[in-house]
């Protein structure tokens, strides 16, 4: 069997080379004040890097929601309860996104954006419908993202 060898405790560790182990290394010397040691270049690409995941999960929840809401629509006669939880459950998720991240409320035109774009491809390749058929512009208003119930019985209509 062999032995693993320990990294001295001086040695630095590259970015590339392991990533782990550089977020470690870097949190204890930014906590100790050793600022002179950072690796301020990667460091700041990995913060913005956060801030964009944040955004990017913002898009995700509300592509989901607009993407059921276009085959609610679109399809009635195949609406389910699944399609219902899911708006449901990642407006919630959206929503706290946004709680948790209030600077993206100034994105939030560019997020529906980019939701409905791919939300309406998705619409017509899940569908079968043409992508002519749905709006080029989200026919939406933020209160009906928002607001707007659904059933998934066909024989209601929504509110």
């Amino acid at each position: 069997m062999t032995a693993v060898k320990a990294r001295p405790a001086s040695a630095e560790t590259a970015y590339a080379d392991d990533f782990y182990t550089w977020t470690q290394e870097q949190s204890a010397r930014l906590r100790a004040g050793d600022l002179s040691r950072l690796d301020r270049e990667n460091l700041a690409e990995e913060i913005e890097s956060l801030g964009k995941s944040q955004f990017d999960s913002l898009v995700s929840f509300w592509r989901i929601v607009l993407l059921h809401m276009l085959k609610f629509d679109y399809q009635p006669e195949r609406r389910s309860r699944s399609w219902t939880v899911s708006i449901r459950t990642h407006r919630n998720r959206a929503a706290d996104v946004l709680e948790d991240n209030p600077g993206l409320k100034v994105r939030l035109a560019q997020a529906l954006s980019r939701a409905y774009r791919d939300a309406r491809e998705e619409a017509a390749a899940e569908t079968g419908l043409p992508l002519g058929l749905f709006p080029k512009e989200c026919p939406y208003t933020w209160e009906e993202l928002l607001t707007r119930s659904f059933s998934a019985d066909p024989e209601d209509t929504p509110d």
